[in-house]
């Protein structure tokens, strides 16, 4: 077998898992639609407001409901059938989008109408997500390919990243909004077509002693004694308030600084894909055993470089770019977050610590969203951005710190135990 013919087996191995192979397949189109939809979104409602604020706003309101009601959403996924509830949302995902796409197709709405749609969105996600990054643990035959899996998410999501904008781009400025909301709306015809295709095990409903509440506070103290979640809980949460926001600020980017129009904005946020695609490939062709930890704290440097180096970019070659390369950079941030808590997780704690992890992962960008918003009106949109890439390389700096002790413990654990052992041998 040749070295080539090993990466590429190293790369898929996941896929020899029939259920998470069907799962690709339908989260792939329903993917680019969720894209198409986002990129729609922030274009119709900087067109109509012209004020990063409002981006801010919409930010905002889509993500912070899903930090309300994340915790319920990972106590749901513990208690229930997790296929069931991920079916349901997906469901409820393609209401809410076919009711969007209507709204846009009869030319008679309002920027807070757009806005309450995308709340409603973010309660849904926050029963979905959970379910969903659960249900993945068991879509995988062989457990050992659950961080390939994982990572394959990622470039699957990061390729429909670079589909969705672009494709939205085109299709606003072609065919108009309503088509682009329309075709996100049949877009999840697929992921929920492939779940009906799919042969899990039989669910074996367990005896609950405790209420909502009580199984809550017991992932919260499961957490509390768990430091190395712990920190990337926290890792995360500084990212998503201060770094990952800067997508809000893309539009006024495409608009303002380069004269462009839908495609323009488009092609900037398919270029970002690009980069988090590259890095969900590289990630998913490193070894089982790979130094996660250290491949976050180097990726999240990088992220922060390419932000700085975006932010005051007016050749929209370079942009480009240096948009990918924070692209790449921003992929670890989720995917490797992710990855280290799914691996290290009880699998009766998996769905309430995930709700935690959304918690981070969604409660903090839309206060963050917020904070981009006010700070851009105050010292302008780039120097927010160089801002929020200084950020990043202060939060490595802290990530370095925190490998640089968990290295001096584990050698003086070695230490100790060595002493231990001749010890015990006198």
């Amino acid at each position: 077998m040749t070295t080539e013919t090993l990466t590429s087996f190293r790369l898929f191995r996941a896929f020899k898992s029939r259920n998470y192979s069907l799962y690709f397949a339908g989260q792939s189109v329903s993917l680019i639609g969720t894209w198409m939809q986002r990129t729609a979104v922030s274009w119709v409602i900087y067109s109509l407001t012209h004020s990063t604020l409002m981006l801010g706003v919409t930010l905002f309101a889509s993500l912070f409901p899903s930090f309300l009601f994340s915790l319920i959403g990972g106590v749901v996924s513990d208690r229930y059938n997790r296929y069931k509830v991920l079916l349901i949302t997906q469901i409820a995902s393609l209401a809410q989008a076919g009711l969007l796409a209507i709204l846009i197709l009869l030319n008679h709405y309002q920027v807070w109408e757009i806005i309450g749609l995308s709340v409603l969105l973010g309660i849904i996600n926050a029963f979905d997500v959970p379910a969903r990054q659960s249900l993945v643990y068991e879509m995988v035959d062989d457990k050992k390919d659950l961080p390939n899996a994982l990572a394959l998410n990622s470039s699957m999501v990061n390729l429909s990243r670079i589909v969705g904008p672009a494709l939205a781009g085109l299709v606003l400025e072609g065919l108009g909004d309503g088509i682009c909301f329309l075709l996100n709306a049949l877009s999840f015809v697929a992921v929920i077509a492939s779940l009906l295709m799919m042969r899990l095990a039989k669910f074996i409903k367990k005896e609950h002693k405790k209420d909502v509440f009580g199984e809550l506070k017991e992932g919260f103290a499961y957490i509390k004694r768990t430091p190395s979640i712990a920190f990337v809980l926290v890792m995360l949460a500084l990212v998503g308030l201060m770094v990952l926001p800067f997508n809000t600020l893309i539009a006024y980017y495409a608009k303002d600084v380069f004269k462009g129009t839908a495609s323009t904005f488009g092609v900037i946020d398919s270029f970002i894909g690009l980069g988090a695609f590259s890095g969900g490939i590289f990630l998913a062709s490193q070894k089982a055993g790979a130094n996660l930890k250290k491949i976050l704290f180097i990726n999240t440097l990088v992220f922060g470089t390419g932000l700085i180096l975006f932010s005051h970019a007016h050749i929209y070659g370079l942009a480009l770019a240096f948009a990918t390369i924070a692209g790449f950079g921003m992929m670890s941030q989720i995917t490797v977050s992710s990855t280290l808590i799914q691996t290290t997780v009880e699998p009766d704690m998996r769905g309430r610590v995930i709700s935690f992890y959304v918690m981070a992962f969604f409660g903090m960008q839309p206060l963050g969203g917020l904070l981009v918003g006010v700070v851009s009106k105050w010292i302008g949109p780039a120097d927010t951005l160089m801002c929020e890439g200084i950020a990043a390389l202060l939060i490595g700096l802290l990530h370095w710190r925190y490998l640089r002790r968990e290295k001096l413990k584990h050698a003086a654990d070695l230490v100790l135990k060595k002493e231990e052992n001749q010890l015990q041998a006198v």
